[in-house]
């Protein structure tokens, strides 16, 4: 297996890989134009988007700026929107569905590392463990979805929470660890 296989499977890769590389560089050839352009949805940068994104749903938009590693393992559905600062950690799905929102600085992370320090330290391989956010959600501000994590369909997220496991469907859930405060 390539390393990029390796990765998109969810098994140990080595990030350093000069295919991976290459990847990582060709979406930041387009993140930077697409974060340097100063109006709101224009063509351009709706062009872009698409060319970044693995699958865009029709009216969805991510202001600028926005950060990603690969861009093509990230699928949105219909209406999303995510605002200015998202950032999206991709070296695995990342699966949102329709008429999702986010506040700013949201952070969707599917990468994440060994905790054995042996495996870790130094050593240049990487995990990527899928994210699935469902339809209808809200992230507030700041929101951190971690690794592995599914969202259900519309739960609410509140501001600044950090999502270290999954939530269930019509709930808003909250905190560090975040976790449900009640059934909407």
């Amino acid at each position: 297996m390539t390393e990029k296989e390796k990765m998109v499977a969810g098994l140990p890769y080595r990030a350093n890989d000069a295919e991976l590389i290459e990847l990582r560089t060709q979406v930041r050839k387009i993140l930077g134009p697409y974060n340097q352009v100063g109006m709101h949805e224009t063509e351009a940068q709706t062009a872009m988007l698409g060319q970044i994104l693995g699958k865009k749903g029709e009216g969805s938009w991510i202001e600028p700026p926005f950060y990603c590693d690969y861009g093509f393992n990230i699928s949105v559905g219909k209406d999303f929107y995510m605002n200015f600062d998202g950032v999206i950690l991709d070296v695995a799905a990342v699966t949102i569905g329709d008429n999702v929102m986010c506040g700013p600085k949201v952070q969707i992370l599917a990468a994440t590392h060994s905790i054995d320090p042996t495996e870790r330290n130094f050593s240049g391989t990487e995990l990527g463990k899928p994210v699935t956010i469902g339809h209808r959600v809200w992230l507030g501000a700041g929101v951190i979805i971690c690794p592995g994590v599914t969202i259900g369909d519309e739960a609410v997220i509140g501001a600044g929470s950090v999502v270290t496991r999954d939530i269930p469907s019509r709930v808003f859930a909250a905190g560090n660890p975040c976790r449900v405060i009640k059934v909407i």
